[in-house]
């Protein structure tokens, strides 16, 4: 069993570098989801990100809110976070789509090509998911 991390320690854990969020949902027949995601975490606490309002995960989030985001670390000694929150889509706002898509595309595709991805990223038809955390579970060092 690992050690848990403190709250800054998990926060700084899931936003380093490009490790991508595992997005767990229930879809309405009850079958599970999971989809990796690109997020940011802003200053407000609230995890965001940004797709298409016609996905399966916006369906599922519209039908059931309750979710699970995972951050993990593949090599040993291996680290985890899973993050319980209420999701919600976010009311459209281009503005807002338009900075979720750039802040993302900052973060896992180079500074850049923020433009260019916010530009792909932040059309109409696409929203912003609000991700408001319920509980955190965070371990690092699991096979030490």
């Amino acid at each position: 069993m690992g050690e848990l991390m403190d709250d800054a320690e998990w926060r700084a854990f899931i936003l380093h570098g490009t490790r991508t969020g595992k997005l767990g949902v229930a879809r309405a027949d009850g079958r599970p989801l999971v989809v990796p995601v690109w997020f940011i975490l802003d200053d407000d606490g609230i995890i965001r990100f940004q797709t298409s309002e016609h996905s399966a995960k916006v369906r599922a989030i519209r039908h059931e809110p309750r979710v699970c985001l995972t951050v993990d670390e593949e090599v040993a000694p291996y680290s985890f976070v899973a993050i319980e929150a209420t999701a919600s889509v976010a009311p459209h706002d281009p503005d807002e789509r338009w900075r979720v898509a750039h802040a993302c595309a900052a973060r896992y595709m180079g500074p850049a090509l923020a433009d260019e991805y916010a530009g792909r990223n932040a059309v109409e038809g696409e929203c912003v998911v609000e991700l408001r955390i319920v509980r955190v579970i965070a371990e690092r060092d699991v096979s030490a």
